[in-house]
């Protein structure tokens, strides 16, 4: 049985680490990734990096399935973006990290994307669309990324002071 796992939070200095690649998938790696989901299904949220749980790992679980439907689970282990288009689109972006803040981004529309399954297999993909947006918001997280990095610098700088106001009320 999956154990939710809670989610770091914005000013929490581990979500600017750059995540070690995973070497082997081995049975705690299916651990993380099936706690990882649940906590993803918990939040609610469509994406979630290793690092959003505390664990400094190259790893991301995703689902873009409707709500009501099935569910459509994806983990993409030590995913690497190969190519970008020159065209860009705009999504609203939200971060389980950041809770209740939501932003306009830009980013490419298109992506190559390469990955680890939780076979072992390397795959490629294209992704586009909100797959798109996703994967390149979740890679950040690997890097150490914040959607918020995308803002200006007067956005930017009042999400951080709100988050880490909260925090520190948070700690007392």
């Amino acid at each position: 049985m999956a154990n939710p796992r809670d989610i770091i939070i914005l000013p929490d200095k581990q979500l600017r680490l750059i995540s070690k690649p995973v070497e082997t998938i081995t049975p705690e790696i299916r651990t993380l990734v099936d706690d990882m989901f649940q906590t993803m299904y918990d939040a609610p949220g469509i994406g979630l990096a290793a690092i959003q749980v505390a664990v400094p790992l190259r790893l991301i679980t995703m689902d873009l399935s409707k709500k009501e439907g099935e569910k459509e689970p994806r983990v993409f282990i030590n995913p690497e973006i190969l190519a970008s288009s020159d065209e860009l689109s705009v999504y609203e972006e939200g971060c389980l990290s950041i809770p209740e803040y939501y932003e306009e981004v830009e980013r490419p529309a298109r992506v190559r994307v390469r990955f680890m399954d939780l076979e072992g297999k390397t795959r490629e993909e294209d992704a586009e669309g909100l797959y798109a947006t996703c994967i390149q918001h979740e890679i950040d997280h690997l890097n150490g990324v914040l959607f918020v990095d995308y803002l200006s610098k007067l956005k930017r700088d009042r999400v951080m002071k709100k988050f880490t106001k909260a925090a520190k009320l948070a700690a007392k």
